[in-house]
């Protein structure tokens, strides 16, 4: 039986960190780019103008 000498394996510990910090990453780049109110001040005025007004 042949021994498996894999260096690219990673600990349990180590794969949690990782994903922490993905996690962390993820959360505060998703609540920049969809804060409502950054968004709406940031959206560009309405180009007609009201056509029902």
């Amino acid at each position: 039986m042949k021994k498996e000498n894999n260096t690219d394996k990673i600990t349990r510990k180590d794969a949690i960190k990782k994903m922490g910090k993905y996690a962390a990453l993820t959360a505060a780049g998703t609540f920049l780019i969809l804060n409502p109110l950054k968004a709406q001040s940031a959206s560009p005025p309405d180009p007609g103008g009201n056509p029902f007004g």
